[in-house]
């Protein structure tokens, strides 16, 4: 698959203040600098460390990202992150301070309200304006023109200067100006959150056609993460500038963002370091293992034989002392819980070494990050072992995302023809 856009150690500064040295003589320094293609000796742009300067900060660090034709990929990241700034450099808006940006097409760009409509012009008029821009012939445009009305909903009001349209009017014009005109790159920032509810399902719903049928590259901006999932297939977090996390599973990244402390460790094992200690149940080790007794955190969701093991030291055996597990997601919400005494089998458990084997249903989720918590105590008394002391995270493998449902059971189906 062919690349539509190539980032390579992209960064951008930004000055605090005035953007000026400040003196006649300061400036001829620098103009003298950089005409010599040395550099601008009252500038830190050269400068390692991209932390915050006196005089200004990075927007950006060294971004390197490839997207390829057709991807459509969610951009995440709290306020102050970058997130605007790429798009913006993209958009060929700003130039970048550092880097290169290759890209293979034309670029549709909603990034703000009102960007690139003139307040005096019509709406229609501004049809023609942002299609010019892109490079489009009047031919092209009158092609789209009834469609990019029709989607847009304004029709009443498509000969009125679009200085008197509201913000939502102008989301919706400016929206069906990007989707319908033929650029091969679509930018979208959180500006579609001015619209209203029933608009901000049909715009995702109409990128969503452009990307699926007419392999449509598409950058999605938004704080709203139930548009994110419902739009992008892939996506990206940025923080304080940096990109901290790719993956090419939207539900991935969106996890990683909700909750970046439950990333995904190397260490497949929890192991009792000496830090927790009790008279009657002390875990001592707890992993999960595949197929012959591997340990492992990652799991395709066809593996049948997915078991979680806990070894333990029990000191004093108290008649309702229990074990139990549970299963979550990564925002915290639980896909099942598991107590020992849920078993019809006997069990003894015997002063000494303990160990508790429990199969797995993980062939029923999907794929994604979860995680496991385990804690034991005397049951309806004080816990032993505190709830969340003992969290091991592990991950699904597999394209089973797309089927609606919180589980993904492999159910048997029994068929009697007469």
């Amino acid at each position: 698959m062919s690349k539509a856009i190539q980032i390579e150690h992209l960064s951008k500064y930004y000055h605090l203040g005035v953007i000026n040295n400040g003196s006649l003589y300061r400036d001829i320094q620098t103009w003298l600098a950089l005409k010599r293609g040395k550099d601008d000796p009252h500038s830190r742009l050269t400068a390692k460390d991209y932390e915050a300067t006196p005089d200004g900060f990075w927007a950006l660090k060294d971004i390197s990202l490839d997207i390829n034709q057709g991807d459509r990929v969610g951009i995440i990241g709290k306020n102050g992150a970058g997130k605007s700034t790429l798009l913006k450099i993209l958009s060929r808006i700003t130039a970048p301070t550092e880097g290169n940006i290759k890209i293979k097409g034309r670029i549709a760009s909603l990034l703000e309200v009102g960007t690139g409509f003139h307040g005096e012009l019509t709406g229609r008029e501004n049809i023609y304006l942002n299609g010019a821009i892109l490079g489009m012939q009047r031919k092209e445009i009158n092609r789209k023109l009834d469609e990019i009305i029709a989607f847009s909903e304004i029709e009443n009001h498509i000969d009125t200067p679009v200085k008197r349209y509201s913000s939502g009017m102008y989301v919706r014009l400016a929206f069906a100006v990007a989707a319908h005109l033929d650029s091969e790159i679509l930018i979208a920032d959180e500006v579609l959150a001015v619209g209203d509810a029933s608009f901000q399902k049909k715009a995702i719903g109409k990128m969503n056609d452009l990307s699926s049928s007419q392999g449509r590259t598409i950058l999605f901006v938004s704080h709203q993460m139930s548009a994110v999932q419902n739009l992008c297939t892939s996506g990206i977090i940025l923080e304080k500038g940096r990109l901290i996390y790719a993956n090419n599973n939207i539900e991935n990244v969106i996890s990683q963002y909700m909750n970046p402390e439950l990333e995904m460790k190397q260490n497949i094992e929890w192991e009792n370091k000496g830090n927790i200690t009790d008279k009657n149940f002390t875990p001592q080790r707890f992993y999960l293992t595949k197929n012959n007794n591997e340990k492992a955190n990652e799991f395709l969701y066809t593996d049948e034989n997915t078991y979680c093991v806990i070894e333990s030291d029990i000191t004093e055996v108290h008649s309702q002392m229990t074990v139990s597990l549970a299963v979550r997601r990564k925002d915290n919400s639980t896909v099942f819980e598991t107590w020992i005494f849920d078993s019809n089998e006997e069990y003894t458990l015997r002063k000494g070494h303990n160990l508790f084997k429990i199969k797995l249903p993980l062939q029923y989720l999907k794929s994604g990050d979860y995680y496991i918590d385990m804690h034991a105590g005397v049951y309806n008394e004080k816990e032993i072992v505190p709830y969340q002391t003992i969290v091991l995270p592990f991950r699904i493998l597999g394209d089973t995302s797309s089927r609606p449902g919180d589980i993904f059971p492999v159910l048997h189906w029994e068929v009697n023809c007469d």
